[in-house]
Formats: C-alpha cells, structure tokens, sequence
C-alpha cells in the first residue's frame, strides 16, 4: 500500500510539474520566438532537464539516500523551485498586463500595416523563389515579421525572468549567510529580580541536512558563542535529515557554550525522520532534550513539548505533545518559559500559565509573498505578540526549508534579555 501511495504521488505530482513546465516553455519560448526557431526545442529540453532535477528534489531531498545523490540533485534541484515559483507567479501577473496591451491602443490601421509588411516581404522573395532550378536548394525563407504579439511577449518573458533572477540571486544570498544576532527585550513580570538581565539565544529551522552540512553548523555554533548566553534554547526543526545521516555536519554543536546550558524540543521535521533519535543525538552533543518535559533553573523553569505535528498528521511510531507531563504539577509561583515549535501551542499552553513561549516553524515566511500563507496556518508570523496572559516569541530560524533561499525574512538568532518587571 505505501508502494503504490508513492507511485500515486509521484504520477500526480510528475504530471502536474510537466504542465506548468508546459506552460513556462509556451511563455517564454513559443511565443517569444518565430515558427521553426532552434529556441523552441533547446528551450524544451532546457526546461526538461531542469523540471526533472526538481523532481528529484521534492522526492529524494531529504529521503534515504545517500548523501551526494542528494546533495547532487538537492541543489540545482531546490534552487531551480525556487526560481520556478518567482518565474511562475511574475509571469500569471503578466497575463493581465498582455490581454490589456494586445486589447488596447491597437487600431485597424495599425493591424493593417502588420499585414501588409507580411505581405511585402512575401513578394521581395518570390522572385528568387521562382528563379531557383531543378535540384537547387530551396531559397531562404522570407524574413520575419515581428508582430506587436511576438513583441509584447518577449518584454513580458523577459521581465518576468529578470525580476525572478534577482530575486533569487538576492534570496541566495540571504539563505546561506551566517544569520545575524538579533537583540530583542522581553519583560517578565515574575521573573526574581536578581535574574534580571538574563540572557536567551533563541534557535530555530537550522535544517541541517545534504545541502546545508558542517561548514554551515560551524558559522551558526560561532555565531551563538558570540552571544555569550546564559542558556541556549533550540526550538525544532535542528535538521531536515536522520541523525545518523549528518553526524559529522552536526558535531560542531558540542561545541555550544552557555551557563545554563543548551535545551532542545523536537520540531515537525525531526518527527518526520525519527525524533527520539534526534533526542539521543542532542545528548550525545552535551545538549539537553525535553520530550515533553522540564528542567528547573536557578531563576526559572523550562519546559518543553513535542511538535503538533505528529497529532495533527497521525504520524505512527512518534510520541505526540503531552502538555501536562511537561507544565503540570509544578510550582505555580515560579516563572516559566516553554519552548513549543509551532506558536499555535499557546493555545493548549495558556491553561498551564506559561510566561513566555519560544517557537519557530514559520521561518518569518522566508519567501515573500509566502509570508500570507504561512501567517494563516500558524497564527503568527514572527517577533513578540502576547497572547492572553502569555507572550509568544518567534524566530525567523537560522537555516531553509525547501528552497535554500530567502526574500524579506532574513535568518537570525534571536539574543533575548530578560527583564524583571515585577
């Protein structure tokens, strides 16, 4: 059964890319170009092979395996789906923009004269057609006449592919640099006094994995050591592979200096690959799990939970968010923060009287204009927002997810300061 689910998926998904693949070629290389042009196949075969390496992608990115393959395909592949949802999306927007151009300001007369150019260089050429001899090759066809459709076509396509090119260029960019420290200020009102000032590394959406492998992890552990913590806080999503498919790209996180130490709670993408042995691999690195549990620190509690996913999706073998093992039967009139992948947690965590909680998931949306889509399911986006008597915190995440790219959602860690403000 889970064969033939695959191969279901695969055919569905195969034949839904080759249509809107169909529909770039049709755009970008049918209409801009004169009937029998080389651009037409070369453009076909172009798009082919690139439509071929995203599907590779989307199936075999993250799967198991082995690690070039996907890294092989996991990079043309992901970054060309990236540039297809740009190109895609600029070039449904150009629809209005041709029907309006091809509608309007065009009169009789000016059809007339198209015409009538065809029909002249038709006739220049007919007395060298008539001229030619038995078994002479045949005369070169007439020139082209580019009509105001084959005009307004090109400046569509190529608009569409500039604008896509550099905002994937630029999206690059943003993807894979070191993410920046970002300082944020969060009041506590029952935080002891004497704890004021304390300070959060906030983590999330690292998704390590084929394409974002150790060199990447270094410049991300560096960068948390900068902040000189107190505590260090992961918030899911640490990795998009198996535990033991990135060991060494994930070793330099034993390298992770706090005081306090550094906690951790699966995000959806470790359940999806096994969440308990993520657990034991952040142990191995000198990290703290909290599979739906808590720690209590000098000042404070810290709690955490599973990700909703694995109720949400059914997900068979992986133990779900069990949110009074980790927040019930605990000291009431101590301050708490709970680390909860998705923000929607708050919605099951308010009953517990957290603090604050920390989360990622949303990824601040990493690809405008996904950052709609992403505030919808989620219910917030990114930054601090209180929540009843609670304030939810979410990181933008240090890493990608899917296209290793990001467009007005720039990666951070989040350094967080704890004030008293009791």
């Amino acid at each position: 059964m889970a064969l033939a689910g695959f191969v279901i998926r695969f055919l569905a998904v195969t034949a839904g890319f080759a249509l809107l693949h169909y529909y770039l070629w049709w755009r970008l290389c049918r209409d801009t170009t004169e009937p029998g042009s080389r651009w037409r196949p070369a453009g076909a075969v172009v798009l082919g092979v690139l439509a071929l390496f995203g599907l590779l992608a989307r199936f075999f990115v993250p799967s198991d395996a082995p690690m070039p393959f996907q890294s092989a395909v996991g990079w043309p592949g992901l970054i060309w789906f990236g540039l297809f949802l740009y190109l895609f999306g600029l070039l449904l927007v150009g629809e209005a923009l041709r029907w309006c151009l091809l509608r309007r300001g065009r009169s009789g007369e000016e059809r007339a004269a198209v015409r009538a150019d065809g029909l002249t260089a038709h006739l220049r050429s007919l007395p060298s057609r008539l001229r030619r001899g038995p078994g002479e090759p045949p005369a070169d066809p007439p020139p082209a006449v580019h009509t105001r459709r084959v005009v307004i076509s090109r400046a569509i396509g190529l608009g569409a592919a500039s604008i896509a090119v550099a905002t994937v260029g630029h999206g690059l960019y943003e993807g894979y640099r070191t993410p920046q420290l970002k300082p944020v200020t969060v009041p506590l009102a029952r935080l002891p006094r004497r704890f004021d000032g304390y300070r959060i590394a906030v983590v999330g959406d690292t998704h390590f994995s084929a394409i974002r492998g150790r060199g990447y992890c270094e410049r991300v552990v560096d960068q948390i050591n900068r902040a000189q913590a107190d505590m260090i806080a992961f918030v899911g999503d640490l990795a998009s592979s198996e535990a033991d498919q990135i060991r060494d790209a994930t070793d330099p996180l034993a390298g992770l200096e706090s005081r306090d130490g550094a906690f951790f709670v699966a995000g959806n993408a470790e359940h999806y690959v096994g969440a308990d042995e993520w657990y034991e691999r952040v142990a191995e690195l000198g990290m703290t799990g909290l599979p739906n549990t808590r720690v209590e620190l000098p000042g404070f509690d810290v709690a955490g939970v599973n990700d909703l996913i694995v109720d949400q999706r059914g997900i068979a073998g992986e133990v779900g968010p069990d949110f009074e093992a980790a927040l019930g039967d605990r000291d009431p009139a101590r301050p708490v923060v709970f680390l909860a992948h998705q923000p929607n947690a708050i919605d099951r965590a308010l009953e517990y009287g957290v603090d604050l909680q920390l989360s990622g998931h949303t990824h601040g949306g990493q690809m405008w204009p996904v950052h709609y889509a992403s505030l919808l399911r989620s219910g917030q986006l990114s930054g601090l927002e209180r929540h009843g008597g609670a304030q939810v915190y979410v990181t933008n995440g240090a890493g990608t997810n899917g296209p290793p790219i990001r467009v007005g959602a720039d990666a951070d860690i989040t350094v967080m300061t704890l004030r008293a403000d009791g």
